[in-house]
């Protein structure tokens, strides 16, 4: 099986943590985020792994070389401009009919094997992984009508919806929709696919998850993992 992790951003949003590292090689526990990563593609089957990267690709290249002390298969492929979150897939050769990407900031506890396997027997197009998240809303909402007349008022309602979680299995035949040249990212691309009427299967998880993002993003991961090292 055959993964690529999206690794090239700067990591804005988590600063100032990120003056030095980028943000997948930031320490949690006894290790970077993306060696987590690593080690749970490896103990979940995957042979093969393309990092995209691009700012401090030095570093990524240095830590991880080609793989060998995890016993996987490591490449790169190196972006000299932004390309967006889906534009790189395009450049990568030699894909597998199908093959996992996700995003390189991203700790969880879900069974990459399982989502992979759930893909080929749904014989999906696409498969995104989702989490079910809850946004309080601190004010009274109001909706109303054409005339402005009040049809409903709710005080500080709660709402819960499904977000991606940043981890897709794709099948080879959908990276055509990605354009030869320029930026494009994966929202894009999704929305291209779904018009054209393939097959998306959303896949709810509601396992450990943590988008690390800013800078209480980071600091919770920290605080967890001693609690899910040992299931990770």
């Amino acid at each position: 099986m055959q993964a690529i992790i999206l690794a090239g951003g700067k990591g804005t949003r988590l600063k100032p943590y990120t003056t030095v590292l980028p943000k997948p090689l930031m320490p949690v526990g006894d290790c970077p985020i993306l060696e987590v990563v690593v080690k749970q593609l490896k103990k979940n089957g995957f042979k093969k792994l393309t990092l995209a990267i691009g700012h401090q690709k030095d570093l990524f290249m240095a830590f991880f070389g080609n793989g060998e002390k995890w016993g996987i298969s490591i490449d790169y492929y190196i972006e000299k401009e932004p390309l967006g979150t889906a534009a790189p897939i395009r450049h990568i050769p030699d894909l597998d009919d199908a093959f996992l990407m996700m995003n390189g900031d991203i700790l969880t506890d879900i069974n990459y094997r399982k989502l992979f396997l759930l893909h080929r027997a749904n014989n999906a197009d696409l498969t995104i992984a989702t989490h079910k998240r809850r946004q309080d809303v601190n004010y009274g909402t109001l909706e109303f009508d054409e005339n402005q007349l009040l049809t409903k008022f709710s005080e500080k309602p709660s709402y819960e919806f499904h977000v991606s979680m940043g981890i897709y299995i794709l099948s080879r035949r959908i990276v055509s929709y990605i354009p030869e040249e320029g930026h494009f990212d994966f929202p894009d691309l999704v929305h291209r696919v779904l018009t054209d009427g393939k097959k998306i299967h959303c896949h709810p998880y509601d396992g450990y998850w943590m988008d690390i993002g800013r800078p209480d993003d980071y600091e919770q991961a920290i605080e967890d993992y001693d609690k899910i090292k040992d299931f990770l």
